[in-house]
């Protein structure tokens, strides 16, 4: 992959062979984020999980405690007294079966997260080949299948976001944006180890996180030594 001038610079301001503490880390993805839009600090965990195997998927949610740095568009699949419920919550869009068509046919997909009560989830899912590639098909490990709407809009707007392997078995997940202050970037990434650790799959033998990278959207990555961070030591442990 070709890259531009400004990376190769920012490369050049530090040992990309070294692992760093996770607040030095923060510090170099930091002053390397000179695009002329607020980057997404982004981390990256390479798992020792076989997403093939269901017993070893790791897949679940947790609300930032500083947010995301951007407002998640809600697009919520309701009936009844729920719709006036998902309303009344914040929601962006709600509707049913009628926006099978907008979603399908007309490729109307101006939303970042959708949430279903499980009475509708016969409808969502002939959307699957739409939503699914895309990661917007609801899931109850990511509470996004729930009949309480509030909870989820309001945790959605909140902060919350996803974290599941992709296929080559790794996590690729938002700590913030490159404008946050240090303390709030480790303060989400705390978070989102702690979510992640407890989500280790029981029958998972050797290494759980193997590799550790923290970059912004323009960035080269930093790779990280987790056990130079007292608060994130299961990270790495065999």
């Amino acid at each position: 992959m070709k890259r531009g001038k400004k990376y190769k610079e920012a490369a050049k301001t530090y040992d990309r062979m070294t692992l760093y503490g996770v607040e030095d880390a923060i510090d170099i993805v930091k002053k390397n984020a000179t695009a002329k839009f607020d980057e997404t600090v982004e981390l990256h965990l390479r798992t020792g999980c076989d997403g093939r195997h269901a017993e070893q998927q790791v897949r679940g949610a947790v609300v930032l405690p500083y947010g995301t740095g951007k407002t998640s568009r809600v697009l919520v699949f309701a009936k009844g007294t729920k719709i006036d419920e998902a309303q009344a919550a914040g929601a962006d869009f709600v509707g049913g079966e009628e926006l099978i068509p907008k979603i399908q046919n007309d490729g109307w997909l101006d939303f970042d997260v959708v949430v279903a009560t499980p009475d509708m989830m016969g409808v969502v899912g002939r959307l699957g080949r739409v939503l699914g590639p895309k990661g917007l098909m609801p899931n109850p490990k990511a509470g996004t299948v729930t009949m309480d709407v509030t909870k989820a809009i309001n945790d959605i707007k909140a902060g919350k976001i996803e974290y599941r392997l992709d296929k080559t078995n790794i996590i690729h997940v938002p700590v913030g944006k490159a404008s946050f202050t240090k303390e709030q970037l480790l303060g989400n990434f705390q978070a989102l180890m702690d979510a992640i650790n407890k989500a280790k799959p029981s029958g998972l033998k050797g290494q759980y996180i193997r590799t550790a990278t923290l970059t912004s959207t323009m960035g080269p990555g930093v790779k990280l030594d987790l056990m130079k961070s007292a608060q994130a030591p299961a990270a790495a442990e065999a």
